[in-house]
């Protein structure tokens, strides 16, 4: 397999960036509101709420632009026909941003429930099939979390091995589409071991995936670098991209996880200000934002 850091290949999407949906800015509001994004970098955000694509694919296309998206995780919603997905891939391709289809859930984890992987993959395929070059996904990206099963708590080392073994079904899936793989991964993974007794569990996830977006949720520069630290070492030693992420979502774990309190506009003062203390990171490959509708509801 053949490794390519997403850094570099998105180095010509953001100078090419045209908006058909609004003239694009000029001057130093521009400049202010696209602090955010570097060249080079991705600026990646989920989109869990499919029925967006639907019912009003301009609204969420017209942010992303603004905003300097370049990738969407965007979520597989069987009862939504193909067409819909056909024609946002397609506006999004024109904007220069890339689709990659996304699904995912904590039972994900269990042998007995990759039945619900292969029917994700399997439509992912078949989209595939009918879809023209600018309206396929670009890749497939995985939010699994098996951590918040009642299973993990029983017992963390059998999930482990259930897990990993999904996750080796997914590659081999994913390897057979030709469609890179990514995921999203706990800061906190290199605590454990994987199923071989030896290896940090960090280490398999980030050796398996083709890239990772590591849920560094801190609503400080500083606190954000120190939780993915490790996942970006990790990442650089197995010659992989990473991504950290951030979260605009009320949390019940505490208000120092989410940019909710703050607003958006100290949120993007503080992923500058984290981009300058990692720009030197060799694995380092952009921000994500947790996720479409935290964001586009939460305060300036």
């Amino acid at each position: 397999m053949v490794i390519t850091f997403i850094g570099a290949m998105a180095s010509g999407t953001e100078q090419g960036r045209a908006s058909s949906l609004e003239p694009e800015m000029t001057g130093p509001k521009a400049a202010v509101e696209k602090a955010t994004v570097q060249d080079g970098y991705r600026k990646a955000t989920w989109l869990w709420k499919t029925e967006w694509i639907r019912r009003d694919p301009r609204e969420v296309l017209s942010f992303l632009d603004e905003q300097g998206v370049n990738l969407v995780y965007l979520q597989i919603n069987g009862d939504i026909p193909a067409t819909y997905y056909h024609r946002f891939i397609k506006q999004a391709d024109a904007l220069g941003i890339e689709v990659d289809a996304l699904d995912g859930a904590p039972r994900w984890g269990l042998e007995s429930k990759r039945d619900q992987i292969t029917h994700f993959l399997n439509w992912i395929e078949t989209y595939q099939q009918t879809a023209s070059e600018d309206e396929k996904f670009r890749g497939i990206h995985v939010d699994i979390e098996p951590h918040l099963l009642l299973q993990w708590k029983a017992n963390s080392s059998d999930v482990i091995r259930q897990w990993e073994s999904n996750v080796l079904y997914l590659r081999t899936e994913a390897d057979r589409m030709e469609l890179p793989l990514s995921a999203d991964i706990p800061f906190w993974l290199g605590n454990y071991t994987a199923a071989d007794g030896k290896t940090p569990l960090s280490r398999f996830m980030i050796r398996e995936f083709d890239s990772v977006t590591v849920m560094s949720y801190r609503d400080t520069a500083k606190a954000i670098g120190d939780i993915a630290a490790d996942t970006f070492k990790e990442a650089a030693a197995l010659g992989k991209p990473a991504m950290a992420a951030v979260e605009t979502n009320p949390s019940r774990e505490g208000d120092f996880l989410t940019f909710h309190e703050e607003g958006s506009q100290a949120m993007n003062e503080q992923i500058t200000k984290f981009q300058d203390m990692v720009k030197n990171t060799p694995s380092y490959a952009g921000i994500a934002v947790h996720d479409f509708d935290g964001w586009r509801d939460m305060k300036k």
